[in-house]
């Protein structure tokens, strides 16, 4: 090859996307961009994204709590389907009846049956992006982009359990020991445990307060 001045060539994997018809549902956008909110569970968003197992193209769902940016549920799957958003609302340990608002893109697999019986149930608001827009859900997009650069990039996941395994891990670090420019430079669970503890000694000092006055 050299006396012939030939050279290797290597292909290198790339994620081919899958068009599919647009969600013409009427759902409107009730999240509005609105990404900084008062209270935990008032507004969860997710999204999915492409993760390479072997040879094969596997997906990962994150459920993000916008208050404090933790990742509430995650899963990973072989399809790209409402299963796999059940799966990542099953690992949710918050109570599911103090959900707001649920905002997610147009994906057929957020809009369904088996997603609207979830949501009827627990009695949540669905809000969808509008079409084609990727900034209607910018906090899901944004940590889809850490995740590759933080973790997915740093792996090769031989198996699916791997990735399920090491994305356990990944999960509990972004919640615990990630620190968020956004969040003031605090880990999402520190965040969430001051703010709580802030308001309930308010309260107190309002119960005090009101008692004196009294």
């Amino acid at each position: 090859m050299k006396n012939r001045g030939l050279k290797s060539s290597y292909t290198v994997a790339y994620f081919k996307v899958h068009h599919s018809t647009c969600n013409e549902a009427k759902t409107t956008n009730v999240l509005n961009r609105k990404f900084l909110r008062d209270n935990p569970l008032e507004a969860i968003v997710t999204d999915l994204t492409y993760v390479r197992v072997w040879k094969k193209w596997n997906y990962v769902c994150f459920i993000l709590d916008l208050f404090n940016r933790e990742i509430l549920g995650y899963s990973c799957g072989e399809h790209k389907d409402a299963v796999l958003v059940k799966k990542a609302f099953s690992r949710i340990k918050q109570p599911l009846t103090e959900v707001e608002i649920f905002h997610t893109d147009r994906g057929k697999e957020f809009d369904n049956q088996a997603i609207d019986e979830l949501l009827t149930t627990f009695d949540i608001n669905r809000s969808l992006s509008h079409k084609g827009c990727p900034f209607d859900n910018a906090v899901a997009e944004s940590t889809y982009k850490s995740l590759k650069v933080e973790f997915v990039y740093q792996y090769t996941f031989e198996t699916l359990q791997q990735l399920d395994l090491e994305l356990f891990d990944y999960v509990n670090w972004w919640n615990h020991l990630r620190l968020h420019g956004t969040l003031g430079y605090e880990t999402p669970v520190g965040y969430r445990n001051q703010r709580l503890a802030q308001r309930i000694l308010d309260n107190e000092l309002g119960c005090a307060n009101a008692s004196e006055a009294v």
